[in-house]
């Protein structure tokens, strides 16, 4: 006897998903609300761009030089200081070799607002972060950019199927103080107990934001999925809470506006653990109040849930997002779970740089390119550490106070080695770029296209030494990567990625 075939779920498009989310919200909204709401999503979503201060000097005027470059209307996102819309773009800000590079990030706007919920005032110097589910990286870059790319932050992501594209992005905005790591984020409040100064949680979440991006694209969801969901989001806050230190700052966040996953979840934090964690006001970061909401039917939330951030589309013209920042008031007085010895730094293969090695390279920098590498780690605090043929930098303290924790990724890729000695990298060239006083190449406008699609330019070879290294820099001072001298060309550097085919 043949079996019949169980009849498939029609597939909802994304007007039907839409729909099905706002017949969900509206009793959530005074009537004038909810049509503010229908006239924003009638129009559509702008694109947006985040600048990276770790490679410019005036993020503002490079930005104005692109925008004149290729023909863009840029508006300013009011709640992020380096974030901006794309209201027009002749040049699609995407086929650029400056977003193949890392001078900016591509993001939905309201996918800006939760970094910038974090007061820097209130952190250390030196802070120690955490991302905890990181991928592919977006709002890491975000937090490295705003804290000058000091201290360490861990890029942590439970899948390690996302564990190539967050270390790509992170390498091409030229992030040192990065560590990347694949654990289950539930284990960092076991395993590192009162540690972090500050943790984002970019909860997964349904994705119930009103509006499709590339990255948060609308799906339908069932009732048992979104209560898996939103006990797996309390988990992984519980570990965020476990893991800050004591007057740490915790942001959770998620894409979507479900309150089962937004308000809930912060209300049963906050009921559970009355004594060690408080809920801020984090409204003077915004124009315009955007509260979340105090009840849902006849559940009343916290009272002090109103604090947190509920940004509809009308609110700036982005998509629906959710986002609180609380405060470790106190320990939580339990025994961690010891993290297992793992010896991971032994298994790294990397290996000081002797302080005779490091003398040597300093003196080779400052004699062929201008600037002084020794003054750099030291103000920074990073150390030198050799690899087979690669020579990184990283945070100081990160193999004497997380030596056994095993890494995927960390610090940056400063030199390579050649015959003649360290040559800087295509990460050390793009980021330290603006330091380079010698041993730098401009290139002329007429080459910029050609340079982009990772064709060799023009050279007069008596001006530099045959086979020489040097930095390629943009008309406008910027580092455009690396090219070597060949007789009457230089020849083109750019990796792969970077190329604009």
């Amino acid at each position: 006897m043949s079996r019949k075939k169980g009849k498939k779920t029609p597939r909802q498009s994304g007007a039907e998903l839409q729909q099905s989310s706002l017949a969900a919200l509206q009793p959530l909204l005074a009537p004038e609300e909810y049509r503010l709401l229908l006239e924003e999503l009638a129009r559509p979503l702008l694109p947006a761009l985040r600048l990276n201060p770790l490679l410019l000097d005036d993020p503002g005027a490079a930005l104005a030089g692109w925008a004149q470059r290729y023909g863009w209307e840029t508006r300013p996102v009011p709640f992020c200081p380096n974030g901006y819309w794309l209201a027009a773009q002749e040049q699609p800000a995407s086929a650029t070799i400056e977003h193949r590079l890392g001078y900016f990030y591509l993001q939905d706007a309201a996918s800006m607002l939760p970094v910038e919920l974090f007061d820097l005032a209130d952190l250390p110097p030196e802070p120690l972060a955490l991302d905890m589910a990181a991928s592919p990286g977006g709002k890491t870059t975000h937090l490295t950019a705003r804290l000058g790319d000091r201290g360490l932050v861990f890029a942590n992501d439970a899948s390690r199927d996302r564990l190539t594209a967050l270390k790509l992005v992170l390498q091409n905005w030229g992030s040192l103080s990065a560590a990347v790591t694949a654990f289950p984020g539930e284990k960092f409040g076991l395993w590192l107990p009162e540690t972090f100064d500050a943790v984002l949680l970019d909860a997964p979440c349904s994705m119930q934001g009103l509006r499709a991006t590339s990255a948060h694209p609308l799906r339908p969801i069932t009732a048992r999925e979104q209560s898996g969901l939103a006990l797996r989001q309390f988990r992984l806050l519980e570990s965020a809470l476990r893991t800050a230190r004591v007057g740490g700052q915790i942001v959770y966040a998620t894409c979507t506006l479900t309150p089962e996953e937004d308000e809930a979840v912060i209300d049963r934090l906050l009921r559970e653990y009355p004594h060690a964690a408080a809920l801020v006001d984090v409204h003077p970061a915004l124009p315009a109040h955007a509260p979340a909401l105090a009840q849902v039917d006849d559940h009343s939330f916290h009272p002090d849930m109103p604090r947190a951030v509920r940004l509809l589309p009308h609110h700036y013209g982005t998509a629906g997002f959710f986002a609180a920042r609380l405060t470790k008031t106190a320990p939580l007085g339990e025994a961690p779970e010891r993290q297992p010895p793992r010896q991971a730094w032994e298994r790294s293969g990397l290996e000081r740089l002797a302080r005779r090695g490091s003398a040597d390279l300093n003196q080779r920098w400052e004699d062929r390119y201008g600037w002084s590498l020794a003054e750099l780690l030291e103000e920074h605090h990073w150390s030198l550490w050799q690899r087979g043929r690669e020579l990184f930098a990283l945070p100081e303290g990160y193999p004497s106070q997380f030596g056994s924790l095993p890494f995927q990724a960390l610090g940056l890729c400063l030199a390579e080695q050649h015959p003649e000695g360290w040559e800087p990298s295509h990460a050390c060239a793009v980021r330290f770029g603006r330091l380079f006083r010698a041993g730098i190449h401009q290139l002329p406008e007429e080459h910029l296209a050609a340079w982009s699609r990772g064709e060799d330019a023009p050279l007069d070879t008596a001006s530099a030494s045959p086979a020489t290294l040097l930095v390629v820099k943009h008309p406008d001072g910027y580092a455009l990567g690396r090219g070597r001298t060949f007789p009457g060309k230089l020849k083109n550097m750019l990796p792969r990625r970077a190329v604009i085919w």
